[in-house]
């Protein structure tokens, strides 16, 4: 089945209870709820402009259980792009992402030509903080990947987060086209760097 150019799929992964929904449903809906409501899997859908056309952002928030391998597999092989979730008031929430790094390289093979933001989430809660910026930072380094802290429910970074994840996408491939030819006109768009917008 041919891949769908207009679609741009995002997944995102963690551990229970870290606010993988909660920056969802912020993103998507503007919306946070205080209490915790367990996912197996959701997809929400935005529309986004890229390169002046229209494109649809699939982002297909994940369990944070390890009842199903099968459909964490999935969601890798389908993925375009990653947001690996953490609590920084959880070091155990981190600790639980290096498997599933592992398995997006395993899957993906070169992980560098794939955007993928590691998230220090619950950034509001900084008196229960186990894992320092600093900690986040030297990780995402080390996985080669983004980095950013977030707060779902204070609204913090929570579009620049999307929007930073679409800009690693627009630095490394040309258009989301499956075309393999480039018109004279992608290969100015190549010059120009085309960026992804978040309307």
């Amino acid at each position: 089945m041919p891949e769908q150019s207009n679609d741009y799929r995002v997944v995102v992964f963690g551990a229970g209870g870290v606010g993988k929904s909660s920056l969802v449903l912020r993103f998507v809906k503007g919306t946070f709820r205080e209490s915790y409501i367990p996912t197996i899997e959701d997809t929400y859908r935005q529309v986004i402009s890229c390169d002046k056309s229209i494109c649809t952002l699939q982002i297909t928030d994940t369990t944070g259980s390890h009842q199903f391998p099968a459909m964490q597999r999935l969601s890798i092989s389908k993925g375009h792009a990653f947001i690996l979730v953490y609590s920084i008031t959880s070091r155990q929430s981190l600790e639980e992402l290096k498997p599933i790094y592992e398995q997006i390289c395993q899957i993906k093979g070169d992980v560098e030509s794939i955007p993928i933001m590691l998230v220090g989430n619950k950034n509001d809660e900084n008196q229960n903080r186990e894992v320092d910026s600093s900690e986040g930072e030297a990780m995402a380094k080390k996985w080669k990947c983004a980095f950013m802290e977030t707060s779902a429910k204070l609204n913090y970074n929570v579009k620049e987060l999307f929007q930073e994840l679409l800009n690693l996408e627009k630095r490394r491939t040309v258009s989301l086209q499956i075309d393999g030819k480039k018109s004279k006109q992608q290969k100015r768009k190549e010059k120009l760097k085309g960026k992804c917008v978040v309307m």
